[in-house]
């Protein structure tokens, strides 16, 4: 498979041209050398085109990197500084970059939230969460109620521990709505909603009067954590669907 075939591939399930409101440049950032012609053997996946990441690929000899937040977000940026160091780190190493940023949160299939919601087993699954025009979340319930200690357990892996938990709501908790990454100012709309629990990456000072009076508990998971899930699952279908190897690229931020 070359870089263009690549690249069609993960169009064809991640859907880019359906949130025309995202204003990140998804799709192909940076190609190779030969897009047309280089058959493609590895990629890594990453949260963030950071240099850390950038470099563990080019240490993992991947001709690819696909991650959530990419190096271009719709306006110019000049090439320099760290800017420079990054894409010039890709381009020497004739690795490609392709990023893939609200399509990734919204996607039924490999997205960040529809994939936390798999983990909890959360059923009766429906869109929630409208930004620019978009439903980027998904919301469900518990067949059976959990305490939000249970619902921790299932939503971290490794022990990992969330950055915060406001146990404001019911001791048993039924309805669940997720956003992940910083979607602290979306709990107005799991409050409407009137869910018995709002998950997202980051909250902000002022989410938690909120929640407080609105008796509704939250889990900060992260940033990093609660979107190191859609590129996850990327990698799994890529590695379960053609010959190419994937790799994860681990770069927290504890953020």
């Amino acid at each position: 498979m070359t870089l263009l075939e690549l690249c069609k591939y993960f169009d064809s399930f991640l859907h880019i041209d359906d949130f025309p409101s995202d204003p990140s440049d998804n799709g192909l950032q940076v190609q190779n050398r030969d897009p047309a012609g280089k058959q493609i053997k590895k990629v890594a996946f990453a949260v963030d085109a950071c240099q850390e990441s950038i470099d563990k690929a080019i240490a993992e000899n991947a001709d690819v990197l696909f991650v959530h937040h990419g190096l271009f977000w719709g306006h110019s940026v000049p090439v320099t500084k760290n800017h420079y160091n990054r894409l010039s780190s890709l381009i020497k190493n004739d690795v490609a970059l392709f990023a893939c940023h609200i399509p990734l949160d919204a996607s039924k299939i490999v997205g960040n939230n529809y994939g936390l919601a798999f983990r909890l087993g959360l059923e009766n699954l429906q869109d929630f969460g409208l930004w620019r025009g978009m439903d980027i979340g998904v919301k469900g319930e518990f067949k059976t109620p959990l305490s939000i200690e249970e619902i921790c357990k299932k939503l971290f892996k490794n022990d990992e521990k969330p950055n915060i938990i406001l146990d404001f709501g019911n001791e048993k908790i039924k309805t669940v709505a997720i956003i992940s990454g910083g979607a602290g100012d979306d709990l107005e709309q799991a409050i409407a909603d009137n869910v018995d629990l709002y998950i997202t990456g980051e909250l902000g000072h002022e989410q938690f009067h909120l929640a407080k009076e609105n008796e509704i508990s939250v889990i900060a998971g992260g940033h990093y954590n609660t979107e190191t899930v859609g590129v996850s699952l990327v990698m799994e279908k890529l590695m379960q669907e053609t010959n190419i190897q994937g790799v994860f690229i681990d770069a927290p931020t504890n953020m």
